[in-house]
């Protein structure tokens, strides 16, 4: 199955249309070969703190402790004294690496000491706002704080009627968010805390004007959080437009986990790629397999051919509603389907655990995208496989 490779470039404007200035750039094929390392010698951190440590009320510790919490992630491990203190943090750091706890734990935190505090949360996508809310939830549960989801794709008006109450939390993305502002929902006004995760991601997709929108009309004394998974110049001009005297921890290593076995398949001609996957899926160890397609119809029509085929699949993409999202990522962290097929959009941000598989059906359209992709599995300290499709 896995035929030979040759370290041959392609033009990735040819296979998608232009969404971002490096679209053109080639992406030599040899960078989706990365045979993850199997050694004893395993480098194991050794946080600085437990959970205890941290100057946070006794309740939220016994949270984290029900939560399943042992000990901190390097992110949570360096971040969390920081932020406590209230200092603005730069977070540099992979996905799966647990960033969503290292600023929820100690915002929640700060609001069980003052509960007139108010913390904006600005993320990418809904399915990531989504997340962090459960995680909110999770970690303060009959603590009675409140915290409202403001996404687009979902029914605004129950999102103006949850906005009534006192939420000390607003998580939402910047469409939706921008849009509550300008109707007169949120007052920025009262807010001097603000979380912008996975930044990169929120400057990809066109977003960052939203953003500044939204910083010009916070105080200008306020906490900031910054989290990304890379920096570039426009990150760097960000953090220093927005950002005083941060601390910037970084926990990347690399752009693409050691833990992530990451091989091609070539297709040879006259070859079907649909038979190439299938053969594939019907494999024992492909258990929970989460497909990369270009565009929402040909997520679409793979999902549904995959069906016909006997494979339980769903698929996620922007012509879904958001409740039929909900229930196809439902049914895939569940494991009631064995495949999810989506498109980059709508993939980012998803925390899906035990993901055996990543598949790039459709080769990505730039390597940043690629990264992306192969980072929803090899999450934490488990091994995952990344497969592309190349013909």
């Amino acid at each position: 199955m896995y035929q030979h490779r040759t370290h041959r470039g392609f033009h990735a404007s040819s296979r998608r249309p232009q969404r971002r200035k490096n679209i053109g750039q080639h992406i030599d094929i040899s960078k989706f070969i990365n045979k993850a390392e199997i050694t004893e010698k395993i480098e194991h951190f050794v946080p600085e703190h437990a959970f205890n440590d941290f100057h946070i009320e006794e309740n939220l510790k016994h949270s984290i402790t029900l939560k399943g919490y042992k000990s901190p992630t390097p992110i949570q491990d360096r971040a969390i004294p920081h932020i406590l203190r209230g200092a603005d943090v730069v977070g540099i750091a992979n996905t799966g690496t647990g960033k969503t706890a290292a600023f929820l734990i100690p915002l929640i935190n700060k609001v069980l000491k003052n509960p007139k505090e108010n913390i904006l949360i600005i993320v990418p996508t809904r399915e990531l706002a989504q997340q962090i809310d459960e995680e909110f939830k999770g970690f303060t549960r009959g603590f009675k704080l409140h915290s409202v989801c403001c996404v687009g794709g979902a029914y605004i008006g129950r999102q103006i009627s949850e906005l009534r109450y006192h939420n000390n939390f607003i998580i939402g993305t910047p469409g939706r968010l921008k849009d509550l502002i300008e109707k007169g929902f949120i007052k920025l006004a009262t807010f001097s805390t603000v979380v912008l995760d996975e930044a990169d991601r929120m400057l990809d997709m066109g977003f960052i004007n939203d953003v500044k929108f939204m910083l010009a009309k916070m105080p200008v004394v306020r906490h900031t959080l910054f989290f990304s998974a890379t920096m570039s110049k426009e990150i760097e001009s960000l953090i220093k437009h927005f950002l005083k005297d941060p601390v910037t921890i970084s926990v990347k290593t690399q752009d693409t986990a050691k833990n992530v076995h990451q091989d091609i398949i070539r297709i040879a001609p006259g070859k079907d790629k649909l038979d190439v996957l299938h053969d594939l899926l019907t494999k024992p160890d492909f258990n929970k397999v989460l497909i990369f397609g270009r565009t929402k119809h040909g997520v679409e029509k793979l999902s549904r051919l995959l069906e016909k085929r006997g494979i339980r699949a769903e698929s996620i993409h922007g012509n879904k509603s958001q409740s039929q999202r909900q229930r196809a990522l439902v049914n895939f962290k569940n494991s009631r389907s064995q495949v999810l097929v989506a498109t980059d959009v709508a993939a980012r941000g998803l925390d899906i655990a035990d993901v055996s598989h990543v598949i790039n059906f459709d080769i990505p359209a730039t390597y940043d995208d690629y990264v992306h992709r192969i980072g929803r599995t090899g999450r934490g300290n488990k091994k995952g496989k990344a497969l592309t499709f190349v013909e």
